[in-house]
């Protein structure tokens, strides 16, 4: 059931009711998306989520950028060379890359610099600026400029994923003077070089950005981007509410697949309903996240310490049937180990399988070993997660084990699951960079949380020994065997429990042209073009 309709007519009138006059003339000149979500920075280096990094991904640019097929393409660097030990990285800078005005420049703009990107890094690395990014540098030993167009970075050992990493976020680059000049303020008033600037913001109800006249890319044609006017973002908590004014046609585009409206846009078979085929468009694709339950398994301090008990969990779980009833069969059950599909580097192994009899089988085992009857379990998770979480609760219980849900807002199960104060939490994997080593540095364990994203604090020395290895691999043939051993260790180990590989799924109005689809669900519309139907 859907909110009453008050509730949405006092949020259209409250936020289109009051938009610029631009967005009622030139409709088809401007890109509406609901954020259901708090936007905390539009500063990069703190563009840790979706939320933040898709406005930030309009405004700023890094030496390279990733393609909807994940390739790396240069974006502020032309071409960049290596050499031939994998450690030193040159990149070469388009000439006539300007940064969006601002009063805090001399002559009100300037093109960047390769020491803009020495400026950068160190701003990352800067323990007073707390970056959540500074990790993306671990790998690097030092960085310089050359002159102003080349910028040089050595690594201390080769590493076959850094340029993937560096096509993040958090690498973009940002002006000394203007940094400098606003301080703290910069996350609020940001300028950046992308294909959009800045222009207003009022938290909570909507964020505008404006066209960029000098951005610097073009398309096949030699038209310049982007093609939209503007961009205008809106915060709707309530995706019930988002739904409705989606329909209503008071915004472009929908992103993921929310129970309260699932079964009324899609059918069982994860297609579009027929009373919607004219007048929105699906965009299903790969998505690089595995959704799955972390169990805190750090030495005697857990009883997520025994292994029994996590492989039955591990067995007591349909995956097939949570994919089908809650998803609409969009996504994949996660049989294989914790790499989704799609990704290169993912492993055929098996062991994730439905089997609650031997599920059963193993906890009677467990039991008797910990001379106790029953087993009391708390998982943790969000609202958004809650009817998934019914799901394992549900079939856990057939199993034996008596399973509550604590339901916590999504900063505290953040932090709590950072400080490693959870037995037992939903989460997801979204990859960083488009590499299966991203995947497992969740387990290596000098990622232990709350320095790194070893949530679980699982430790095996096997495996830190293998995922050393695969960092300083640069054969890829190789890389895939050593991703093969690891994955066979954490199916076995179960310190996490895979439930399914995820899907983009993205709606938008039939007018929505370019927008495409990529398998880390970043936000590109600067080739998005709105059309007259």
């Amino acid at each position: 059931m859907l909110k009453p309709l008050f509730r949405i007519a006092i949020f259209l009138f409250l936020v289109w009711g009051c938009a610029p006059s631009t967005n009622n003339q030139h409709q088809n000149e401007v890109f509406r998306y609901n954020e259901h979500r708090n936007i905390s920075s539009l500063d990069p280096a703190f563009a840790r989520n979706p939320q933040n990094i898709w406005p930030v991904n309009q405004l700023f640019n890094g030496l390279v950028q990733l393609d909807d097929s994940l390739r790396i393409q240069g974006d502020i660097a032309r071409k960049w060379t290596i050499s031939d030990d994998g450690i030193r990285y040159d990149f070469y800078l388009k000439k006539e890359v300007y940064f969006h005005p601002s009063p805090y420049f001399k002559d009100t703009t300037r093109i960047v610099v390769a020491q803009d990107f020495v400026y950068s890094f160190d701003r990352l690395k800067d323990p007073k600026v707390a970056s959540p990014g500074g990790w993306v540098l671990q790998q690097v030993s030092s960085y310089k400029a050359l002159n102003d167009s080349v910028f040089s970075i050595e690594l201390k050992q080769p590493f076959s994923s850094f340029l993937g990493v560096l096509s993040m976020k958090y690498c973009a680059v940002v002006p000394h003077e203007v940094v400098d000049g606003l301080g703290n303020d910069f996350g609020k008033k940001p300028i950046g070089t992308g294909p959009f600037l800045f222009k207003t913001w009022k938290e909570n109800l909507k964020l505008v950005l404006r066209k960029n006249n000098r951005y610097f890319e073009k398309d096949a044609s030699g038209k310049s981007l982007p093609y939209l006017e503007a961009v205008a973002i809106t915060f709707l908590e309530d995706k019930q509410s988002e739904f409705m004014a989606f329909v209503q046609g008071n915004i472009d585009f929908l992103n993921s697949l929310d129970p309260s409206y699932k079964d009324e846009l899609l059918t069982t078979e994860g297609k579009l309903q027929p009373r919607y085929e004219n007048r929105f468009r699906l965009l299903i694709g790969p998505y690089l996240n595995t959704e799955y339950i972390g169990l805190f398994v750090y030495k005697n301090a857990s009883k997520f310490a025994s292994k029994k008990l996590r492989q039955a969990i591990n067995m007591a779980i349909d995956r097939k049937q949570m994919v089908k009833y809650l998803r609409n069969n969009i996504g994949y059950a996660a049989h294989n180990g914790f790499v989704p599909k799609g990704l290169q580097g993912s492993t055929p192994i098996k062991g994730n399988d439905y089997r609650p009899l031997e599920a059963k089988k193993i906890l009677k085992e467990y039991l008797k070993k910990s001379n106790t009857n029953t087993v009391s379990i708390q998982l943790a998770t969000d609202a958004n997660y809650l009817d998934l979480c019914k799901f394992i609760q549900q079939s856990l219980q057939k199993v034996g084990l008596e399973v509550s849900i604590n339901v916590m807002p999504v900063a505290s199960l953040r932090q709590a699951k950072s400080s490693g104060k959870l037995e037992m939490f939903r989460a997801s994997w979204i990859a960083d960079y488009p590499d299966a080593e991203n995947y497992f540095s969740l387990f290596y364990s000098k990622n232990f949380s709350p320095n790194g994203p070893n949530y679980t604090h699982f430790k095996n020395e096997a495996f830190d020994q293998l995922y050393e290895q695969s960092l300083k691999e640069k054969s890829f043939e190789k890389r895939q065997v050593l991703f093969n051993k690891m994955d066979e260790i954490i199916v076995e180990e179960a310190p996490v429990i895979p439930l399914y590989y995820d899907k983009v799924v993205r709606f938008t109005q039939n007018n929505v042209t370019g927008l495409g689809n990529n398998p880390i669900n970043i936000l590109h519309l600067k080739r998005v073009k709105k059309v007259s139907l």
